[in-house]
């Protein structure tokens, strides 16, 4: 086993510091480009895109990320968590260069491609590291973290790309693009003195090093109740996913006695509904859309747009600390409910330019940018990344995991990619589709996705294989939680040993 950081909390906070700064670098990523397509020396050298060629440039990243995603289905299980994490990271660093050397459109868009498949590598890897190296009382507060820092990166890009904006000349654009170099390097450092997961270690047959892992995350000893009722939750989860699926490739998309099929649809569904409602059109083109919606001057659209990318940093707050006690239903219902409200408001204030005082309602709409990304930190945001990894079975959770995060970037690219066409072209009604897509959530979530909060990995098995409703499965095992501090086996005989498919108590 390999750790340069100690035992118990220190080798904690090591990964979680890596996970962190992964994370810094993906919103950096993301962020980066918002102030450089208005940038006239960026938009001299690439020949004056037009939007649709705009969104083309901008979009090409996403793709790339899909392709990361991709590629980690077919390898990432093979490589595992740490080596992933390499290979993202030296993507990553090909792919900057890349951009940061472009003197012709089709080069910017290769390097956007290898950068995005980086991120894709990575984002599909790293809260599932995470998830499987912590506690089930603390797995959505630090997953929720990581996606903190992503607004965090958003938040540094923005303003690094303002603050670049007024030195002028080439170097305004090519430096920020070549800062992501130095977050990847620091990430690389930082993975190679942490340990392999325990759980990808178990699932490859190597339970010593597992073991050895387990009691240095936990800083416990061997025979310690604890770590042996981890490694008894982890082999009984292997045995019943092995059981049901046979390992064939095809297995994680049938419904099999864990239901994988179904799991790996809610994943995929989940990251869906973290991108088509409305977040890139203001992550990637607020600036934009206060010059041409708004009708705000170049200048102080920039510098709104960065206060409103803070908003989104500081909604992301109160999942980093709270998401374990808010559930991950409720947020997400809650969310979508203020999301969708954002948008109404926006469509209907920007329906009123043309009227007089037209620019008044404009003026107001801006509010509701700054709100919409405030709730949007607060929910959808973060719940997501959480969600993905522990919904999937151990079996199924890297081709899953690599599944689910594919929709955030599929849906990513698309949004992306049609977004200054509809604001060029329809103008207010833009908002409107954001705002039913918003809205359907509510009820998706409500009728389809079981709680899994403040439940260990292995026992979220036990929503779907004991059968019946999912969702109804999990309010039952909240309630056997509440009421004896454990979860009551449905197998005969195993009442005395609760342990054996119980949970942490919480």
């Amino acid at each position: 086993m390999r750790s340069w950081y100690g035992r118990g909390r220190s080798l904690q906070a090591a990964v979680t510091a890596c996970c962190l700064v992964a994370f810094i670098l993906f919103g950096y990523d993301q962020g980066v480009f918002s102030g450089i397509v208005g940038n006239e020396d960026w938009r001299k050298q690439f020949g004056y895109p037009n939007d649709s060629e705009e969104g083309i440039i901008v979009s090409c990243y996403n793709l790339g990320c899909l392709l990361g995603c991709l590629i980690n289905f077919f390898i990432g299980e093979f490589l595992g968590r740490r080596k992933t994490i390499w290979l993202a990271m030296g993507v990553v660093i090909v792919g900057a260069i890349l951009q940061t050397t472009a003197f012709t459109v089709p080069h910017l868009i290769i390097g956007r491609l290898v950068t995005g498949a980086g991120t894709g590598l990575k984002t599909s890897t790293v809260p599932m590291y995470q998830a499987e190296m912590c506690e089930g009382k603390t797995r959505g507060r630090l997953i929720s973290s990581e996606v903190l820092f992503t607004a965090v990166g958003i938040v540094v890009a923005y303003w690094f790309d303002f603050g670049m904006s007024f030195v002028g000349g080439p170097i305004a654009w090519r430096l920020p693009i070549a800062m992501q170099i130095v977050f990847a390097i620091f990430v690389i450092i930082l993975v190679f003195g942490l340990p392999e997961s325990p759980r990808w270690l178990m699932n490859h047959c190597q339970e010593k090093e597992a073991i050895e892992v387990l009691c240095a995350v936990y800083d416990k000893q061997e025979h310690e109740e604890y770590i042996v009722k981890e490694r008894q939750a982890i082999v009984s989860a292997i045995e019943l996913e092995t059981n049901a699926s046979k390992k064939s490739f095809w297995s994680i998309f049938r419904n099999d006695e864990v239901k994988t099929g179904q799991r790996v649809l809610l994943a995929w569904g989940m990251q869906l509904m973290n991108q088509v409602g409305g977040i890139n059109l203001v992550v990637y083109y607020v600036p934009t859309v206060l010059k041409q919606n708004v009708g705000l001057d170049s200048q102080l659209s920039q510098i709104l747009g960065g206060c409103i990318q803070i908003m989104f940093m500081l909604g992301s707050l109160l999942p980093a600390f709270m998401l374990d006690r808010m559930g991950r239903r409720r947020t997400m219902m809650i969310g979508s409910f203020g999301l969708g409200i954002c948008m109404m408001m926006v469509a209907a204030l920007l329906s009123q330019v043309d009227k007089p005082n037209g620019t008044s309602y404009a003026s107001a709409s801006v509010s509701f940018f700054f709100l919409f990304m405030l709730i949007h930190g607060m929910s959808i945001n973060s719940v997501p990344w959480v969600y993905v990894p522990e919904i999937l079975p151990l079996e199924a959770r890297t081709k899953g995991t690599a599944i689910g995060v594919s929709s955030n970037w599929l849906w990513n690219f698309t949004v992306v990619m049609i977004t200054p066409v509809i604001i060029n072209r329809i103008q207010w009604k833009a908002y409107l589709i954001f705002m039913i897509t918003n809205f359907v959530f509510i009820p998706v979530v409500y009728f389809f996705y079981p709680e899994t909060g403040n439940l260990r990995l292995e026992d979220v098995d036990l929503i779907f294989s004991r059968g019946g409703d999912p969702v109804k499965q999990a309010r039952i095992m909240a309630a056997e939680i509440k009421a004896h501090g454990y979860l009551v086996s449905d197998q005969p005989g195993d009442e005395k040993e609760v342990d054996s498919v119980g949970v942490e108590h919480v």
